[in-house]
C-alpha cells in the first residue's frame, strides 16, 4: 500500500515544480521584454532583469544559460506571436500586407522591442547580427516568391523584378513600423490601405479590352 501511494503521489510535486518553472521563466521573459525596450539589450543586465522579476541572477541563468541565449528566446516568443497569427504561407501577398497594420497595433511592445534590437545589431559583431541579417534575407526571398509565382500564374503582371520589388515592400514595412513606433498619431491604418492599393494596381495585369 505504500508503494501505492508513492506511485500515485510522486507526479503532483514534480508536475508542481514545472508549472512553477514555466511561470517563473515566462515571468523573466516579460521583464525582459520591457526592460530591453526601454532601454536596449547594450544598457540592460541580467542582475536588472533578476530584479525586476523577484529572483536572483542564478535563477535567471537556470533558465537561460546567457543573456545571448535570453535574447534569442525573447526573438523566438516574439516569432512564434508573428506565426500564430500569419497566413503568409497559403495567403495572398497584397491581402496579407493588408493585416500588417492590425498586427503592429495587436502587440506593440514585442514591435517596438523588435526594431530596437534590429537597430543595435547592425554591426556584424553584434551578437543578434547574423540573425537579423538571416530574417532580414528570408523576408525579401518569401516576398520575392509570392511575386514570381503571382507572375507565372498570371495574378501578377510580369514587368516588375520581383528582387527589386521585394526590396522595396521590406524597406516600407520596416520604414512605416519605426514612423509609427516615434509617433503612434501615425495614420497607420490610411497609409497602409493607400500602399496596399498602389502596390495591388501596379501588380495588375494588364486588361484584355483592347
Amino acid at each position: 500500500m505504500k508503494e501505492d501511494r508513492r506511485t500515485i503521489a510522486d507526479p503532483r510535486p514534480y508536475a508542481a515544480l514545472l508549472a512553477k518553472g514555466e511561470d517563473r521563466r515566462q515571468r523573466i521573459l516579460a521583464v525582459a521584454q520591457r526592460l530591453l525596450r526601454r532601454q536596449g539589450w547594450r544598457s540592460t543586465t541580467l542582475g536588472q532583469i533578476a530584479r525586476e522579476a523577484g529572483i536572483s541572477t542564478a535563477g535567471v541563468l537556470h533558465h537561460f544559460e546567457s543573456k545571448e541565449q535570453l535574447l534569442h528566446a525573447i526573438l523566438d516568443a516574439r516569432d512564434a506571436d508573428d506565426e500564430s497569427h500569419s497566413d503568409y504561407m497559403s495567403g495572398d501577398l497584397v491581402e496579407e500586407l493588408g493585416k500588417l497594420a492590425e498586427r503592429f497595433r495587436r502587440s506593440p511592445d514585442l514591435v517596438g522591442l523588435f526594431a530596437i534590437l534590429r537597430v543595435e545589431n547592425i554591426d556584424p559583431e553584434a551578437p543578434l547580427h547574423q540573425r537579423f541579417r538571416s530574417r532580414h534575407r528570408v523576408a525579401l526571398e518569401t516576398v520575392s516568391a509570392f511575386i514570381r509565382d503571382g507572375q507565372r500564374s498570371g495574378k501578377y503582371r510580369v514587368e516588375p523584378d520581383p528582387a527589386v520589388l521585394a526590396a522595396e515592400i521590406v524597406a516600407f514595412l520596416n520604414g512605416i513600423e519605426t514612423t509609427w513606433l516615434l509617433d503612434p498619431s501615425f495614420p497607420l491604418s490610411e497609409v497602409f490601405r493607400e500602399y496596399v492599393a498602389s502596390l495591388d494596381r501596379r501588380l495588375a495585369p494588364p486588361s484584355d479590352a483592347s
